[in-house]
């Protein structure tokens, strides 16, 4: 069987503003998605950013369109057999309505709340015309593949966790900001398991689920550095 492959797709980029960075200023991010491909199906995790003039004048962003940041990486939206998306905000699935048919997994929990909650995304994202998968809780989406629930930036946010022959990659959208934001936790995490003296940090539950699962990388949607052990 060939080895599964992981690879970003880069939907451009958008200026997060002061108010919301934490920082006094405001803060260019990138948008990515990542391919999965797998012997048995093509699959993309997020589908990029969806537009409306409200949120356009909001967050600036830089479009990269869907046909154009798959075409970047050799392949077109006929190509893509599967869609996870990890939350349904609209920078994750803005693509969402040019793959009708295709199946697109997320949480039940979390289309609930894009489809019950005013302002959570765009309506059309979430249109009962598209083809949701819902899932409650983890699921093998395809031999070796898993979608692994990570709550905290939405309740139903969730990532991908890839078993390669190199190890365990997970695709963990926006279960944090940062790589960095990451590693705080798993230093956390590891100071707990070590029994070191409170008070420490709390980290979510699931921090313990993917780090048992021993990854060798993990990639985020809107950070270009990438985690390490």
């Amino acid at each position: 069987m060939a080895e599964t492959v992981v690879r970003r797709v880069d939907f451009g980029y958008f200026v997060r503003p002061a108010e919301e960075t934490g920082t006094g200023a405001p803060r260019v991010e990138p948008c990515f998605g990542y391919l999965v491909d797998h012997a048995d199906a093509l699959l993309l995790l997020d589908t990029g950013m969806g537009s409306h003039p409200e949120v356009d004048a909001h967050y600036r962003p830089r479009h990269t369109s869907l046909d154009a940041a798959l075409g970047a990486a050799g392949i077109g939206k006929g190509d893509v057999d599967m869609v996870v998306n990890c939350h349904l905000h609209f920078d994750h699935c803005g693509g969402n309505p040019q793959l009708s048919g295709v199946p697109i997994f997320t949480q039940r929990v979390e289309l609930a709340s894009a489809r019950g909650t005013a302002d959570y995304t765009l309506p059309e994202l979430v249109s009962p015309g598209l083809r949701y998968e819902e899932l409650d809780g983890e699921a093998e989406v395809l031999p070796g593949v898993l979608v692994v629930p990570t709550p905290g930036h939405t309740a139903g946010h969730q990532s991908l966790v890839v078993r390669r022959g190199d190890g365990m990659v997970v695709v963990a959208g926006q279960s944090h900001d940062t790589a960095t934001a990451y590693s705080a936790d798993v230093l956390a995490w590891r100071a707990q398991r070590d029994g070191h003296a409170p008070p420490l940090p709390l980290t979510p539950d699931w921090i313990d689920r993917l780090q048992q699962l021993d990854p060798s990388r993990v990639v985020f949607a809107h950070d270009n550095a990438v985690w390490e052990p």
